[in-house]
């Protein structure tokens, strides 16, 4: 029996890809290839494989938002950092996942008006805690976009999904072993930024929620 195809079942079957052939590798021809179809059907649902990577960032985005979603402005704990700390996490999981999720989520186009629940929820949230309706936004965005940024960068540290296998680029000791005499400080740098990437990831997230508060909650 010819499978049924759709956008959606589309772009699952590219997601169910990426940890076998990356960003790179993830072609219309090796989509269809998966779904035993002929590629010329899948232009008949994506003209390009932008379009394609647009399908498959919306159904990234209903995946990590679906609790904030589910649990409305109380998501966790009730007031604003914590929804915000807690959206950002799934975001980060989610993206962390995928082979290359967050170059294939990052500057991409969801797809269709559900997407926009999460944002309203998160911004209703933002604006009852006493943001003006921008500020709330921006600060939304700011750490919407530091939480992709974040993932980009730790994914060519860590390639591999759920794999603790570092890129030889960014060996540690070899680092120290080549530049710490002359560049100390831009070692311990390298320290900081390649080795706990998790706690990493915390600690920035919790340097930019301190400073939503302290520049966008009472701005004008």
């Amino acid at each position: 029996m010819a499978t049924k195809l759709d956008r959606k079942l589309v772009a699952e079957t590219a997601l169910g890809l990426l940890n076998e052939v990356g960003l790179e590798g993830l072609t219309l021809r090796r989509i269809a290839k998966e779904l035993n179809v002929q590629a010329p059907a899948l232009y008949w649902h994506f003209k390009n494989k932008q379009e394609l990577l647009d399908e498959m960032a919306t159904e990234l985005y209903e995946r990590m938002t679906a609790p904030l979603v589910a649990a409305g402005p109380g998501y966790g704990g009730g007031d604003w950092k914590a929804l915000l700390t807690a959206s950002c996490r799934a975001i980060r999981r989610t993206l962390l996942a995928y082979r290359d999720g967050g170059k294939v989520f990052g500057g991409t186009r969801m797809n269709h008006s559900a997407s926009m629940q999460p944002m309203e929820i998160s911004i209703g949230a933002l604006t009852a805690a006493g943001f003006r309706p921008h500020r709330a936004a921006r600060a939304w965005f700011t750490v919407y976009t530091y939480t992709i940024g974040y993932v980009v960068e730790e994914q060519s540290v860590f390639p591999v999904p759920g794999e603790p296998l570092r890129d030889p680029t960014y060996d540690l000791d070899d680092r120290e072993r080549r530049y710490g005499a002359d560049f100390p400080l831009t070692v311990v740098a390298g320290e900081e930024f390649f080795g706990d990437t998790a706690r990493g990831f915390e600690d920035g997230l919790r340097a930019v929620i301190a400073g939503i508060e302290a520049t966008l909650l009472h701005g004008e």
